[in-house]
């Protein structure tokens, strides 16, 4: 069995099916979708957007060049074409060329034709963003050195050198494509407004209410979407959500669930309601300013992970939160994560905790901090991060650690660690779409490489082994290099600390067919496929 088929067998979503054995149905056309969103976006321009308010209400409205297969979105590596005709395209020119054929028709909801020249328009505003503009996903296209469009129906794009992160990210969720005469006019203009060419058209936009699409008669997928349309309701409140799909007002809400709610929906609807879960493509980690004195000293950090239980936390907090599997930097199950083996060796990770807290005290000791205390930033609230940094603040008080927990607003929180950096400790947890472990750690790169490293560190030596990881494109090699890379940072620097990997709950009614999970709360969110049965 290959490495790719064995991710998608252990990165499979679990569906609890309490509606029965899922057969194979045939669609329905017709019906509304209706879902809720926790927020509503800062502004509709994916490109320069990052949350997953953007993608919920927002992703229908457009196209992508390619895409995670939505029939198979636990996968990352199966890909298939959105734009382009036929095949996702091998590469050339010893791994380094892609040419994309597009399909002939297509247009924009305003009637535009969607050419290759949009395409090239489209990845210029991602990969050199206009003044004025920003590209949150530029560095992911490091290794591109050009885009053209020999004629209308024809995309190339050629890299520098082969590399095996490329594809899946071209198959980003945020890249919608966009018309090269809207950005020529003003770069700016999706921040503001939304036009594609996807299988939805918007029909109403409440800013703070509610988002609506209604079904595209002129999508290039002969008999497709399904749905007549949708509604994207916005509500901040959990309570609120749960009760809109318990009292049927909505069918889904598609970032997920803590069990508890998972629990009450379950015994409240029976059979009208079906589970599905899988790992989160998101990390509850903590990051240690390393300007803080005590965290100078690589010896407090790695007593500071060592006092974690990860492995009981995992049980403890599976039940409370969404937080459940353990592993490192990787994303579990992928061919270049640790194994369990593999990971009971590194520190934080031993299967013996009372060692680890030992070994934890004695560091400390060393190191002349017994009686250290700080305080940990964090987002006030309660899913999954005051959650976590309670349990955190009780696991590092069993090695004679005090930790006061801040609990701040959203944009405080943030302020806290990415641009004042006027903090000691504090949770920051990433998120990611399609999984790509060959980028999701640069977060782990120097500070002046990395705009997503917050604990502001120069290390050249851990730069070069994650180089070394990224230019290889033998499997077997680059896990053996990513494994370097993950021991360097958790272990031999103690630079980051991964606590536990989210855990994806998304309880919905069961009419809503089509659609299945991902690792990621950004993948699959067309609706392409979707479709609506009976309750």
């Amino acid at each position: 069995m290959g490495l790719t088929r064995r991710f998608m067998i252990a990165a499979a979503a679990v569906t609890i099916g309490t509606a029965g054995s899922a057969l194979a149905e045939t669609p329905k056309y017709g019906g509304i979708l209706n879902y809720v969103v926790p927020g509503d976006p800062p502004s509709y321009d994916g490109h320069q957007e990052s949350t997953f308010s953007v993608i919920h209400p927002v992703a229908p409205f457009y196209s992508l060049l390619i895409k995670v297969n939505p029939d198979n979105p636990s996968d990352a590596s199966d890909l298939v074409c959105d734009l382009c005709v036929g095949d996702v395209p091998k590469p050339t020119d010893g791994g380094k060329t892609f040419t994309f054929k597009i399909h002939e028709g297509v247009k924009f909801h305003d009637g535009e034709v969607l050419d290759a020249h949009d395409l090239v328009a489209t990845y210029e505003h991602i990969l050199n963003p206009p003044q004025g503009t920003v590209s949150v996903r530029q560095a992911y296209y490091e290794m591109v050195e050009s885009i053209s469009a020999p004629d209308d129906l024809t995309f190339v794009i050629k890299l520098k050198r082969p590399s095996t992160a490329f594809l899946p990210a071209l198959a980003s969720p945020y890249n919608f494509v966009y018309s090269n005469e809207k950005l020529a006019k003003d770069p700016n203009w999706y921040k503001f407004n939304i036009l594609g060419s996807g299988a939805f058209v918007l029909d109403k936009r409440e800013p703070g209410a509610l988002i609506s699409g209604k079904k595209y008669e002129g999508y290039h997928i002969k008999g497709r979407p399904y749905l007549d349309g949708f509604n994207a309701i916005f509500a901040n409140k959990q309570s609120l959500r749960v009760q809109a799909i318990r009292g049927g007002r909505a069918d889904i809400e598609f970032r997920g669930f803590p069990p508890k709610s998972r629990d009450d929906l379950v015994a409240a609807l029976g059979d009208k309601i079906t589970v599905q879960e899988s790992t989160w493509n998101c990390t509850m980690t903590v990051s240690l300013n390393h300007n803080h004195p005590a965290f100078k000293d690589q010896r407090v950090r790695r007593a500071l992970t060592l006092a974690i239980d990860r492995w009981g936390g995992s049980k403890y907090l599976s039940e409370i939160a969404i937080m459940k599997t353990v592993g490192g930097l990787v994303f579990p199950g992928h061919p270049l994560s640790a194994t369990k083996e593999e990971l009971e060796k590194i520190d934080g990770y031993w299967p013996d905790i009372e060692k680890s807290r030992a070994e934890a005290k004695r560091l400390l000791k060393e190191a002349g901090f017994e009686n250290l205390s700080f305080n940990l930033s964090n987002r006030n609230v309660d899913q999954p991060y005051k959650i976590a940094g309670t349990w955190l603040i009780g696991e590092w008080k069993k090695i004679g650690v005090t930790v006061t927990q801040q609990a701040l607003t959203t944009s405080e929180w943030y302020r806290s660690y990415r641009e004042t950096k006027e903090y000691d400790a504090a949770l920051t947890p990433t998120c990611q779409s399609v999984v790509i472990p060959e980028l999701d750690v640069q977060n782990n790169l120097s500070t002046d490489r990395s705009p997503q490293n917050y604990r502001d560190y120069i290390d050249r030596e851990g730069d070069a082994l994650y180089d070394a990881m990224l230019a290889e494109n033998d499997p077997a090699q680059q896990r053996v290099k990513m494994r370097a890379f993950e021991d360097y940072i958790l272990q031999t620097k103690s630079h980051y600390m991964v606590v536990l990997w989210w855990n994806r709950i998304i309880p919905h009614r069961s009419r809503v067919k089509g659609w299945k999970i991902s690792p990621s709360h950004y993948l699959n969110q067309d609706f392409v496929n979707v479709w609506l049965g009976d309750d």
